[in-house]
């Protein structure tokens, strides 16, 4: 390898593209192509750094295999980036395969990250954490370490493990700032901050208080039945009944947390479950089948009783019933919460990342964007959609919801 390609290797891998381009912007060889490609990507020219990575791959020769795995690598790298989630995840794999196999265990690891990242925003976290634990960073340079510690925070925030997570970007910070790499340093600064930003609202006895993670943390672990409208389920400490599938009960649900210790009105729960204006005999009825299906599912953790009014609901072993809701009430929190991260996404891959239907988001998309709440650019295929993140807090808790079925 030439001294200028070595010389523009060192620069990209301290964080400076610049630096790298003076050195082969004019150079259409399969290495400087390459180089030029990583370095369009770090200064955001996403299009033209796939153009020039194709072009390097098919510049090398058939026995240039590590190379050309490089370049799958940093192509991958572009489509995450770019939140191009339905890149094909096998070529990825049989890059990381060729790498590991000429003994480039550093990018085999990076192509490795890259795809538990990916995990990360598709909500796979059990594959995810299970990717993670096969790594060894030991040999990984400050650069790859920091990476590495960021994928581990971020599998313990979705978990709700504050200290571990705080712990990994302790580790995080530290790497960063060895490898001397300002946008890496200022990556783990982001990511710090949602650990003290509210993630969500305690409603308990007609009161309402923001919550940092680890504050969700502890409440997840005290002995309060905890109505939780981030993950739509009903759980205290021993026991957790999912409703995510079943929007009027959990509607129901909510309503008597929220009333709790006193009754809820019918009407009130009509008005509210049904959005009944008016309730007639059919509500009522409807409401006594509703009711009977809530107190099923709720038996092992609360009991769902009839009063002269309403109806009330009082917990089995927990001594308070609270609600723990979105920081900020939004009909589509879960398009808006992948929006967010300040990338542009394309709709189908926010279908993706939600599990729901292409046609249920580009229509919570289009609502959206009727409100001035998100923003697109481009055409058809290329059309993508962004918003700037919402200051002051960390939609950790609204990425694992779902949209509702068509």
């Amino acid at each position: 390898m030439d001294s200028l390609i070595t010389a523009a290797a060192r620069a990209l891998a301290a964080g400076d593209p610049l630096g790298a381009l003076n050195r082969v912007a004019l150079r259409d060889d399969a290495p400087a192509l390459a180089l030029r490609g990583i370095a369009m990507a770090q200064l955001g020219e996403l299009d033209r750094a796939k153009a020039l990575l194709r072009r390097a791959a098919r510049g090398f020769g058939p026995r240039e295999a590590v190379a050309r795995a490089r370049c799958v690598v940093a192509e991958a790298e572009i489509a995450l980036a770019s939140r191009d989630l339905a890149w094909p995840a096998k070529a990825l794999d049989a890059a990381r395969v060729t790498l590991e196999a000429h003994g480039d265990r550093l990018n085999a690891a990076h192509a490795q990250h890259l795809e538990i990242r990916r995990l990360l925003l598709i909500g796979q976290l059990d594959e995810a954490e299970r990717k993670v634990e096969d790594l060894d960073p030991s040999p990984f340079p400050p650069a790859s370490l920091a990476a590495h510690e960021l994928v581990r925070a971020g599998i313990a925030m979705r978990r709700l493990r504050t200290k571990l997570a705080r712990a990994a970007l302790a580790r995080a910070g530290r790497a960063a700032r060895q490898a001397r790499i300002p946008a890496l340093a200022a990556e783990v600064e982001t990511a710090s901050q949602t650990l003290m930003a509210p993630a969500a609202r305690l409603i308990a006895r007609g009161k309402e208080q923001l919550l940092r993670l680890d504050e969700v943390e502890a409440l997840q672990a005290s002995k309060a039945l905890v109505v939780d409208a981030c993950r739509h389920a009903v759980r205290d400490a021993g026991a957790a009944v999912s409703l995510a599938t079943r929007p009027v009960l959990f509607t129901l649900a909510r309503a008597l947390a929220e009333a709790w210790p006193r009754d809820v009105p019918r009407e009130t729960l009509i008005a509210r479950a049904f959005r009944g204006k008016h309730a007639d005999e059919s509500h009522r009825a409807r409401l006594r089948v509703e009711i009977g299906r809530l107190r099923s599912m709720l038996r092992p953790l609360a009991i769902v009783s009839a009063t002269k009014d309403g109806f009330a609901l009082t917990a089995r072993r927990a001594r308070d019933i609270v609600v723990l809701a979105r920081p900020v009430e939004e009909p589509h929190a879960p398009v808006l919460a992948l929006l967010a991260d300040g990338e542009s996404w394309s709709s189908s891959a926010l279908a993706l990342a939600l599990g729901a239907s292409q046609r249920t988001v580009q229509r919570a998309l289009d609502q959206l964007a009727a409100t001035g709440k998100v923003q697109s650019f481009g055409r058809a295929r290329a059309r993508r959609w962004m918003t700037p993140p919402v200051g002051g807090f960390t939609t950790t808790l609204l990425l694992p919801a779902s949209l509702p079925a068509d």
